[in-house]
C-alpha cells in the first residue's frame, strides 16, 4: 500500500517547504440542497456554521492563509451572493484578491476556467489550489503537507487531485483508482468511477488502490488550460471570450453573460480529469468529509453520551443516535432512535439516519410544487 504523502512529507528530516505562492482558488456557487431545510437557494451549505463557529466558506479560506505560502483567494460564486461572500470573508481576514461572479451556473470545469484565466493575468506561473467552499478538513497541518508534497509534481504539468482512503463502502462519493507512481506519495490515476452501488464499493475497498474522490486539485492554471482546450474546447472557448469580454469594478469580476452562457454544463472530472493523461492522486488523511448529508454531519458532531447530536433548543427524554437541530421552534422527543428531525422556523424535516440521501427527492417534490420553502 502506498503511504500518504503527507506521512511521507513528516517522516522527512527536512520536509519540502512550498517553493512559491499558491492561489486558493474557493469554488461557492452550490445550493446545498442535501442539507434542506437549513441549507436554501438564499442560504446556501456554505454560508452556513454547521460544525463550529464560523461557516464552511470562513473556514475554507482560513486553511490557506494569506502570506508566504498562499496569496489571497480567487472566489468563484453566484451574482447573488457576492455581498454574502465579501463580508463573511473579510469578517476573518480572507478578504478576496478577487471575485468572479457567474452570471449563470455552469458547473465547476467552466468556473475553474475564469479562475485560471483570471489568475493568469497576474502569473504567467500560477499555480491553483481548487477548493470546494463547502467542505470539512479537520488536520489542516496534514492538508498543508500534501500541498508542499504535490507541489513539484504540479509544478511539472502534473493535475494533481485528492484521495481520501474509504472507511466504508460509502455509496454517496465517486472513486478513484491509482497507478504507478510518479513520487512518493503521488501515482497517476488509473481511471475515475462514478458513485457505486454497495456491492461494487464494497469491492473497491477491498482491492486498495481506490480513493474517494474529495473534489480537491492542484495545477498550474496553464497547465488546466491546456487539458481543456485538448478535451473541452467548447468550455475553453466560451471561458476566453467572456473573461476577455469582462467588466471590472474593484476586485469584482462580471464575465460577460452570453458567451458564459454557451459554455457547456461540465463538472472539471468529466470535461478535463476522466480524459487527461497527465492527472494523479494523493492520498491523504485529513479528516475530510463534504458534509453532503445529513448522517454525514451528525458522524461529524459531538454528541452526548446517549449518542445524541443537539443544536438549538432541543429537549431529548430516552432516546439515543439522533440529530436533533431546532433553528428558532424548540424540538421535543421521547423515546425515540436514530432519527433526523431538523426544525427552521418554516419547515420541519423528520427522517430516519441513513436515509439522508433521499432529501433529494424531496426537493424534487417541492420544485415541482413551486415551494418558497426552497
Amino acid at each position: 500500500m502506498l503511504v500518504g504523502i503527507a506521512q511521507y512529507v513528516r517522516q522527512m528530516e527536512s520536509p519540502p517547504v512550498m517553493s512559491r505562492r499558491i492561489t486558493p482558488v474557493i469554488l461557492s456557487g452550490g445550493s446545498g440542497t442535501r442539507l434542506w431545510p437549513l441549507s436554501r437557494s438564499n442560504r446556501p451549505k456554505q454560508m452556513l456554521n454547521l460544525t463550529g463557529e464560523r461557516t464552511m466558506l470562513q473556514m475554507t479560506a482560513l486553511r490557506c492563509p494569506e502570506g508566504p505560502q498562499f496569496a489571497a483567494p480567487i472566489v468563484v460564486a453566484g451574482a447573488s451572493y457576492a455581498a454574502a461572500v465579501d463580508e463573511q470573508l473579510t469578517a476573518v481576514g480572507a478578504a478576496p484578491a478577487l471575485m468572479i461572479l457567474e452570471p449563470v451556473g455552469r458547473n465547476t470545469a467552466p468556473a475553474i476556467a475564469l479562475a485560471a484565466l483570471a489568475a493568469l493575468e497576474k502569473d504567467d506561473d500560477a499555480i491553483l489550489l481548487v477548493m470546494p467552499s463547502d467542505h470539512v478538513i479537520e488536520d489542516v497541518e496534514a492538508f498543508q503537507a500534501v500541498l508542499a508534497g504535490t507541489l513539484p509534481a504540479a509544478d511539472e504539468g502534473w493535475l494533481v487531485t485528492f484521495g481520501i482512503a474509504p472507511t466504508a463502502p460509502e455509496t454517496g462519493y465517486g472513486y478513484i483508482c491509482r497507478a504507478d507512481p510518479i513520487i512518493p506519495g503521488v501515482s497517476e490515476v488509473e481511471c475515475f468511477v462514478e458513485k457505486p452501488d454497495a456491492e461494487t464499493a464494497a469491492g473497491y475497498i477491498a482491492d486498495g488502490r481506490y480513493l474517494w474522490n474529495a473534489g480537491i486539485f492542484l495545477f498550474r492554471a496553464d497547465s488546466f488550460l491546456a487539458a481543456l482546450a485538448n478535451n473541452a474546447p467548447e468550455i475553453a472557448i466560451a471561458a476566453r471570450k467572456s473573461i476577455d469580454a469582462a467588466g471590472r469594478r474593484g476586485r469584482l469580476l462580471y464575465p460577460e453573460p452570453k458567451s458564459f452562457a454557451q459554455s457547456p454544463a461540465q463538472s472539471i472530472d468529466y470535461a478535463v480529469m476522466e480524459k487527461s493523461p497527465s492527472v494523479a492522486v494523493a492520498p491523504v488523511d485529513m479528516g475530510w468529509s463534504d458534509v453532503g448529508s445529513w448522517d454525514a454531519l451528525h458522524a461529524l458532531a459531538t454528541k452526548d453520551a446517549a449518542g445524541n447530536a443537539i443544536r438549538g433548543t432541543v429537549i431529548a427524554h430516552d432516546s439515543t443516535g439522533c440529530l436533533l437541530q431546532a433553528e428558532g421552534p424548540t424540538i421535543t422527543v421521547e423515546g425515540i432512535s436514530d432519527l433526523i428531525v431538523i426544525a427552521t422556523r418554516d419547515a420541519v424535516l423528520v427522517m430516519p439516519r441513513g436515509h439522508s440521501q433521499n432529501v433529494r427527492k424531496i426537493v424534487e417534490d417541492l420544485k415541482a410544487r413551486d415551494s418558497t420553502l426552497l
